[in-house]
């Protein structure tokens, strides 16, 4: 077991070091008869969860789990990933939040990049890990082995071990362009991810959450865990299932109801099949930029919710620019984001200048939200942290009223004729036109020009022409962002990764297929 953390020799430090696993139990404490966890017909009290927990921190600890450790899950969504999470937060181990899409060799790079000393695992992904090579001690497998393991445990309260700036959970980026990088969240981190989502949207405590997009990914781990740190509940769903989420818009309370680019036409046609009333949301949606205008205009006028108009990541939480939202029924002109609380930011230019307003710069954050870097890298936390902000590696423009326009990631141009495009530019005057239900533009290499912009078109209408696709372009852009492909492809033919965003590099490996 790892030696304990300095909290326990700093008198003063140990006066601050509240940590998630405390907050919840406190909430148990509370009110212990208030409904905590819903998964289908089965639902957890606050008082039982909390025994549950203790019962696996404790069982962790039997095997020699202690402060620091990492603890590593593979499973898809279920209460059993949310007791993983809290019982780490109270013995100060840390959750290696598995990703089960990734291929068979970039999981085992994420696990061995964190080391752990324990692997969960559902019985759906046993396979899959047993093609992976790992150096874990002990592999406990959910269903009968871990409720052997709960039941022979106690369930008396583990002493707190962590402190605000402890690692909690490690959060694997997407990896677009490589192989996934691991996250550290501290418990100061997710504790304030959840207040500036709940300022910023007004939620309360009798609003449930709905953790159906993964939980390997930060929008179901922070959400999920600060309801519980405050009381609320959280129901736990395996996966996208339209006709599922309907059913809890119609039965629950929802503050902030998750729908993510993709996924929101099938719910909004089984929203409107069904004629299901919500029961009440406060704000629905995500990353605004990449769904068409339209649909998020009927998801408002269904959910008679607005649209949060987000701009967040693993590394930030919601900051840096959540707050805004899109009103119902609206059809916005612009996607100016709004700047969350709590968060410092600065636009820069390659020499960290600020730039002024009106010209793109990389946005760099500072902030009670912020990770605590990536895992065993310290040459890109050097970068990234330099001068002390977080350099975010997204382009944005500063307006006169102060709210930001999402410009593109800084590493993903589009150079063609000296001249640079951000794919972002085209794909949104693409998917303003209701024509078009989805799009993408990525770089093609090009003789003449050197690189070259080409559209991924999903059609609404079937009739849509690629002279119609460029013709919904001309006089909105500049004569050298226009596309010189159109290809027309299905929904499905558009990779995404967890967080819904369009992975370009897999659509350029298939123009180069394609020739």
């Amino acid at each position: 077991m790892n030696a304990r953390n300095a909290t326990d020799f700093d008198p003063v430090a140990r006066a601050s070091a509240l940590n998630v696993g405390q907050l919840f139990a406190l909430q148990a404490s509370y009110e212990g008869a208030r409904i905590a966890v819903r998964e289908g017909d089965r639902q957890l009290s606050y008082a039982d969860l909390n025994r549950r927990v203790n019962r696996l921190a404790n069982a962790l600890q039997n095997e020699g789990v202690g402060y620091g450790d990492r603890v590593a899950i593979l499973s898809e969504n279920r209460t059993e990933y949310l007791e993983l999470e809290l019982a780490a937060a109270k013995l100060g181990a840390i959750v290696a939040a598995q990703n089960w899409r990734l291929a068979t060799g970039e999981l085992e790079h994420c696990i061995q990049l964190t080391t752990p000393r324990v692997i969960i695992v559902s019985p759906r992904y046993t396979d899959l890990l047993s093609g992976v090579s790992h150096s874990a001690e002990t592999s406990i497998e959910l269903g009968d082995d871990y409720e052997a393991r709960l039941a022979r445990a106690t369930d008396e309260e583990p002493a707190a071990a962590a402190g605000g700036e402890d690692g909690l959970i490690i959060l694997y980026t997407s990896g677009t362009t490589g192989l996934p990088k691991g996250a550290l969240v501290s418990h100061r981190a997710m504790i304030a991810r959840g207040q500036i989502f709940y300022l910023d949207h007004a939620v309360e405590r009798d609003d449930a959450f709905v953790a159906w997009a993964p939980l390997f990914h930060m929008v179901s781990t922070d959400l999920a865990l600060s309801a519980l740190m405050r009381g609320s509940k959280v129901v736990v769903q395996d996966g996208f299932d339209a006709d599922a989420l309907v059913r809890v818009v119609g039965e629950e309370r929802i503050g902030w109801l998750v729908l993510m680019p993709g996924m929101i036409e099938p719910f909004n046609q089984r929203m409107r099949e069904t004629e299901t009333r919500p029961a009440g949301v406060k704000a629905a949606g995500c990353m605004a930029d990449l769904v068409p205008l339209h649909q998020i205009s009927e998801a408002t006028h269904l959910l008679q919710a607005p649209y949060v108009n987000s701009f967040g990541s693993s590394e930030t939480g919601a900051a840096p620019a959540s707050k805004g939202v899109i009103g119902i029924g609206e059809i916005p002109e612009r996607l100016s984001k709004v700047q969350s609380s709590y968060c410092q930011i600065r636009l820069v230019d390659e020499n960290d200048e600020e730039v002024p307003d009106g010209e793109p710069g990389e946005l760099a954050i500072r902030g009670p939200s912020l990770f605590s870097g990536y895992w065993q890298a310290p040459e890109v936390n050097a970068e990234d942290f330099r001068g002390g902000w977080f350099h975010m590696g997204d382009m944005f423009v500063r307006n006169p009223d102060g709210t930001l326009d999402f410009v593109d990631r800084r590493k993903y141009l589009i150079k063609s004729g000296g001249e640079n495009i951000y794919p972002a530019e085209i794909e949104r005057v693409l998917l303003a036109d209701p024509r078009i239900a989805d799009a993408v533009v990525v770089r093609r290499p090009d003789t003449r020009w050197g690189e070259v912009p080409v559209a991924f078109v999903v059609r609404e209408d079937s009739g849509l022409t690629e002279d119609d696709v460029l013709a919904c372009c001309r006089g909105r852009i500049a004569r050298y962002k226009l596309p010189k492909q159109v290809h027309f492809v299905g929904q499905e033919d558009l990779p995404r990764s967890t967080t819904g965003k369009i992975k370009r590099h897999e659509l350029e490996a298939h123009l180069r297929e394609v020739g």
